[in-house]
């Protein structure tokens, strides 16, 4: 009796601190990132760091405000692309697909999200550069000479290609997490719906899709953490021009996290070049996790509700 206690609290014990692990790795991380970019706060300010657009490492200028625009420019693109796309996707799997279209259609999706960036990134240089330089900025520069259309940039890397590429790798997020909470939905509400004379659709529309709208909430944010974070095909296909705030859909931007792959590793001999970066990483980790905490915590409360 007294060893089956000993092995419960053993398995106890090993699960807990399993648990805990993670949880301590990443305030671990995020510590030892802030100690290392403390001493560019030690004489930059917060405003001068996030507002200030210039970026002259060897003349001590470390703002980074071109290179958090040009993330939002990215992100919100992607957002835009992404979110009608994926959640019609998931309402047509959930709630009119076939059987066997909806279990072909699972590992297809499953499939996107494992894909490497890199080849991401290249299908974005073959295929989405080239079409945004040849038919896109021409057709907008000659039919929209206004913002957020015109641009002087013709060679097709841009927010927009940076966008389209990342809209892609965020489908599989956003389309597994709707489809799978939409599915929670219990089928005694669809019944009284349909009972009561409502079409599909209504009962899609009405009731489905306003009794999950918090889980697809929590999958939009989920696929948005991943998206501030995203690195080497936002890279590939952004651009990447220093010191510049993007304008339009088709200028050049260069993306917080392409800055860290980019440059960390040369010029540290310059003082405190180092720190801006890790900062930087500091920065990004802080926005992922926020966003990772506030969709999982989301889909929790449903899990427990349901």
């Amino acid at each position: 009796m007294n060893w089956r206690r000993l092995k419960d609290l053993l398995a106890s014990r090993i699960t807990f601190f399993m648990t805990c692990f993670p949880i301590v790795l990443l305030f671990l991380i995020g510590f030892i990132l802030y100690l290392k970019g403390k001493p560019l706060l030690e004489i930059k300010s917060i405003k001068d760091i996030l507002f200030s657009s210039s970026w002259h490492p060897s003349n001590m200028e470390f703002g980074l405000g071109s290179f958090i625009l040009g993330t939002l420019w990215v992100v919100t693109i992607a957002v835009i692309i992404a979110v009608p796309l994926s959640v019609l996707t998931a309402v047509y799997i959930s709630e009119f697909a076939p059987k066997k279209l909806k279990e072909f259609s699972k590992p297809l999706i499953d499939l996107l999200a494992g894909i490497s960036p890199v080849v991401y990134g290249l299908w974005g240089i073959i295929v989405v550069v080239p079409i945004i330089r040849d038919y896109m900025i021409p057709f907008f520069n000659d039919k929209f000479p206004f913002f957020p259309f015109r641009s002087e940039n013709f060679t097709g890397f841009s927010v927009l290609a940076g966008g389209i590429v990342l809209a892609v790798m965020i489908f599989p997020i956003i389309i597994s997490i709707v489809e799978e909470v939409m599915s929670s939905v219990p089928f005694e509400m669809r019944e009284a719906s349909l009972a009561l004379g409502a079409t599909k659709w209504e009962t899609v529309k009405y009731v489905v899709i306003r009794k999950a709208f918090p889980g697809i909430i929590a999958g939009v944010i989920l696929g948005l953490s991943r998206a501030f974070g995203e690195t080497m095909a936002v890279l590939m296909v952004s651009g990447c021009a220093l010191n510049h705030i993007p304008e339009s859909i088709f200028d050049p931007a260069y993306p917080l996290p392409a800055l860290i792959a980019n440059t960390y590793g040369e010029m540290m001999s310059v003082p405190l070049y180092d720190s801006a970066i890790l900062f930087s990483a500091f920065i990004l980790l802080i926005v992922t996790a926020i966003f990772n905490v506030i969709g999982w915590s989301i889909l929790l409360r449903l899990e427990r509700k349901g």
